[in-house]
């Protein structure tokens, strides 16, 4: 079952390992910096910032650091609950060995790339599925940077070492409900740095709970969106005491 605490807990360090790693890379390679450069003029020219370009590049760390990490453990949920027939990145039990199997056979095709090209080649086959198209989309910052080699094998490893004491890979990702919402939730608490600077706070439960029972799904025209108060007053208390 997912532990949500030390789930964030590793994954904010993770986040934080990132964007040290990109800040670093943008400074050494000139492909990374292209692309840094690009998208700060393209923001400045539409009026979407006024800070400096040093300041302005920890945002873009940050998104693009938390997109690497919050991706891996979207992967791993569907790999821990059986929604893929294979796992690829890593899992529990002999998942994880077959998951590296993948990654062997990858690197003998491929023996110029290394784990930033397999993670990206993992999340570009979810990208190919159906239910999974639209969050590996070309909008997902992993395609925008990449982190060096080294910081993508330290993310890797970060979700294949075994934990000596549970003789496992350290978190466990199935939930029988297969409820997602703990991925709103940690992308909100990976980067303080994007939280502050853009404000992101998951919708709360009665909220989304609300605006459903308020919109009708189909061609009839949605419902008003503004009922009594007291009726909002009474689902926030039911949501409040529960």
């Amino acid at each position: 079952m997912i532990e949500a605490v030390a789930v964030l807990a590793d994954c904010k360090a993770l986040v934080r390992q990132l964007v040290d790693d990109l800040r670093r890379l943008t400074g050494s390679d000139p492909e990374t910096a292209r692309v840094v450069d690009n998208e700060y003029a393209g923001a400045k020219a539409a009026g979407r910032t006024a800070l400096a370009k040093p300041e302005w590049a920890e945002g873009l760390y940050a998104q693009v650091a938390v997109a690497w990490v919050l991706g891996c453990v979207f992967v791993r949920f569907c790999e821990d609950n059986g929604l893929v027939p294979d796992p690829l990145l890593s899992g529990l039990g002999g998942r994880r060995a077959i998951a590296l199997d993948h990654r062997t056979a990858y690197v003998h095709a491929h023996p110029a790339h290394d784990d930033r090209h397999w993670l990206r080649e993992i999340f570009g086959r979810y990208r190919a599925l159906p239910a999974t198209g639209e969050i590996f989309g070309d909008h997902n910052p992993v395609w925008l940077l990449a982190p060096s080699a080294d910081g993508a094998r330290s993310l890797l490893q970060a979700f294949q070492t075994v934990d000596p004491e549970k003789g496992e890979v350290r978190h466990d990702y199935t939930d029988p409900a297969w409820d997602t919402r703990f991925l709103g939730d940690l992308y909100q608490d990976l980067s303080d740095h994007a939280k502050k600077t853009y404000a992101l706070l998951q919708t709360p439960v009665f909220v989304a709970d609300f605006i459903l029972d308020y919109l009708r799904v189909g061609p009839f025209p949605p419902r008003r969106l503004r009922p009594p108060v007291r009726a909002v007053a009474q689902r926030g208390t039911r949501d409040q005491s529960a």
